[in-house]
């Protein structure tokens, strides 16, 4: 018998990185005895944060990989996921949020409203994952929730409301005041599991029904109901929270609610926060398409009855072999039965299927719709769909961002080389976005990824769990190139030799266009270029976006057009149109404006306002620009755009200027025109290594 779907709860916790999420998801499992001892997040005391499992991770007090685990609270069932803080893992993040129904977006109490705090926005807007956010910190000096709830309002331009206010901050913080039950909440005991409800303190009451009178005057836009109520002075506690959770589910409503996980203050409210405002699997829209009609579009049931659909959001290769993530959206999963890969067409079986608790596990028979589970022996690849076999539906996919930094990597020794390749393989089957290729020039191999931590990581990975040690090249940036202006082309293809020759003639336009992506449009009339031919000449141009003529780059956009040509009833071929748009390319392309593009990165400062002097001019000499400043108790923040190449051992330059006070964090933003400067260098390598390569 499957689960009471309005009794489950699927959801993530995101955040900027250090906001406190493992430390939040330590507590929640702590309340919901998943857990008997707390444990901290840098692992002072040896044994490291549970979701944390990972050497590496508890070394550097950060999350790497997403770790997911179940607890009950309530007499509801929460499939929990913590993701990681750092952008370099974003992916993670986009996986987590893919699979997930609600999430807690955490924000620091002090910095509040963060660079990445806004890219977990971004990414949740991406997939319409309804949140509450948590104000976590209230006991740091210089917390302050209310000045965070603003922020969500200005910088995200979300809708929320508060519907708690702190009872003390700072060193004084004690509990919470509920809003909507008009009553104090303080936390008490070693681990704060004691609750003690009592009135709102005589000096707070009057901010407290002000407060209110902003939360209701706020969700009564849902509620008829409680409008009229409210128009009566009667507004009821159930009326609200109706009106919340129906703001909240429409993506229209952020509730706020405020505590301190690290001391033990308001995570029981929470989680009934959780219960309440949250969607059920039945409440959240999930779309399936079916490849080959492009309108024939399913809206997941969440039904165990109906065929089944799920989702590997994530792969480990663990000591028993791959572990496969898997999110059931319609169906059941039954231990021992058959299922079909959607991409691959195969048939796998289900050997053995489990719940997870971070790296812990239980053997289970079968699950239902809107469960979250992992199953062993299973190859396939991360995003791929599995489904009940002959039903045509296949799940969407999610969003993968492109690689923007590249190391070269060689193995020391042989048996390092073996190593190497075993790792390289495995991580590149578990994170879309760490991506391995041999460059064809100097048979080097090259690991792509998110930046500087990512391949770091990933390099000291090989080492620890393959025993792979490597030698590290300089790491090289993602440049692209791009043409500016449009032209016409025409171009024959003639080639003679005993017996049939080759022939294609082929005109058109050839322009800037849509950034990443290659458009071929066919407007030949009157059959100047047999039909069967057109395709050959867009896989032609297609052939050469990898490589552009001005620096040896992939091209950014790029618009073909073909309005004429001729054939020859003998020699044209597929090969021979092929040829003639390759022969186009290389002929025109360098006549159409091409420049060189550079990955610009958000980068984010935050440090002492002391240090705003040395911060600013840390960036300044990186070719940088500043974007905005804000200040608050002694504390800036400056957002920057640099470019990726001027980016490498920032952190050591930062640290030593601002005497180790001042963090950054930086993430892709766009790619834009490289200076005049650069772009001579690029296209010097770039003709210095034709010219090697043809002597």
């Amino acid at each position: 018998m499957g689960l009471d779907l309005s009794k489950m709860r699927n959801i993530g916790i995101s955040a900027h990185i250090d906001s406190g999420k493992t430390t939040l998801t330590e507590r929640i499992l702590f309340y919901t005895k998943r857990i008997h001892a707390i444990h901290e997040v840098k692992g002072k005391d040896g044994v490291g944060a549970t979701m944390d499992s990972m050497d590496l991770e508890r070394e550097r007090g950060i999350t790497i990989q997403s770790a997911a685990t179940h607890c009950e609270w309530k007499d509801h069932h929460i499939n929990l996921i913590d993701p990681p803080g750092p952008v370099d893992f974003t992916i993670e993040v986009e996986r987590s949020l893919r699979v997930l129904d609600g999430a807690i977006l955490v924000l620091c109490g002090v910095a509040g409203v963060q660079s990445q705090s806004i890219t977990v926005d971004r990414q949740m807007r991406r997939y319409n994952v309804p949140r509450i956010a948590f104000v976590n910190k209230c006991d740091r000096t210089g917390a302050n929730p209310m000045r965070v709830c603003d922020q969500l309002r200005e910088k995200l331009h979300l809708n929320s409301v508060m519907l708690q206010l702190p009872i003390g901050l700072e060193g004084e913080h004690k509990g919470v005041i509920d809003l909507i039950d008009m009553k104090a909440i303080v936390f008490e005991g070693p681990n704060g599991d004691t609750m003690r409800t009592t009135e709102i303190p005589e000096e707070l009451r009057e901010e407290a029904e002000q407060r209110r009178e902003v939360l209701i005057d706020t969700v009564s836009v849902f509620s008829d109901e409680l409008l009229e109520a409210a128009l009566e002075g009667k507004a009821t506690s159930e009326q609200i929270i109706a009106a919340v959770r129906k703001g909240t589910l429409g993506l229209k409503l952020v509730p706020v609610m405020l505590g301190s996980a690290y001391k033990n203050k308001g995570v029981q409210i929470l989680l009934d926060g959780v219960l309440r405002y949250l969607p059920d699997p039945t409440e959240v829209e999930n779309i399936a398409i079916n490849p080959a009609k492009e309108d024939d579009r399913l809206i997941t049931t969440s039904k165990d009855s109906d065929p089944l659909l799920a989702y590997a959001f994530k792969l480990t290769d663990g000591s028993y072999g791959q572990l496969t993530y898997i999110r059931i959206y319609q169906g059941r999963m039954q231990k021992g039965e058959m299922m079909e890969n959607a991409r691959t067409r195969r048939r796998v079986r289900i050997a053995r299927l489990v719940r997870m608790h971070a790296d812990e596990m239980e053997d289970i028979d079968s699950a239902g719709a809107g469960d979250i589970v992992a199953t062993f022996g299973v190859d396939c690849a991360s995003g791929d769909t599995f489904r009940t076999e002959d039903y045509d539906y296949t799940l969407t996919s999610m969003h993968v961002p492109e690689p923007v930094i590249s190391l070269a990597i060689a193995p020391k020794d042989r048996k390092a080389a073996d190593n190497m390749s075993k790792a390289l393989q495995r991580f590149t089957k578990e994170d879309p976005t760490f991506r391995v290729h041999v460059d064809p020039k100097t048979s080097e191999t090259i690991i792509s990824g998110m930046g500087e931590l990512h391949l770091d990581v990933y390099v000291e990975r090989m080492k620890r769990e393959y025993q792979a040690e490597v030698n590290v090249g300089a790491p090289q940036v993602a440049f692209r190139e791009r043409i500016t202006k449009t032209i016409r082309y025409a171009y024959t293809h003639k080639k003679q030799t005993g017996g049939s020759g080759q022939y294609g003639k082929i005109a058109g336009s050839i322009g800037p266009g849509e950034k990443g992506e290659y458009e071929f449009v066919d407007a030949v009339t009157g059959g100047s270029v047999p039909r069967e031919y057109i395709s050959s000449v867009e896989k032609g141009f297609k052939s050469c976006i990898d490589e552009g003529m001005f620096i040896g780059k992939p091209i950014d956009g790029l618009r073909v057009e073909l309005d004429d040509g001729g054939s020859h009833p003998v020699d044209s071929s597929d090969n021979a149109f092929q040829a003639a748009a390759r022969g186009a390319f290389r002929e025109f392309y360098l006549q159409a404006g091409p420049q060189a593009l550079e990955p610009i990165m958000n980068v984010a400062l935050e440090g002492p306002s002391e240090f705003q002097g040395e911060m600013v001019g840390t960036i300044l000499q990186r070719r940088g620009i500043l974007i905005g400043t804000t200040e608050d108790t002694g504390f800036v923040r400056i957002e920057s755009e640099v470019p990726l190449a001027e980016m490498f051992g920032y952190a050591t330059v930062l640290r030593s200027a601002t005497q180790g006070k001042a963090e950054f964090t930086m993430e892709f933003h766009r790619y834009a025109a490289a200076p005049r400067e650069v772009q001579d260098e690029l296209v010097k390598k770039y003709q210095a290594e034709r010219a090697a390569k043809n002597k």
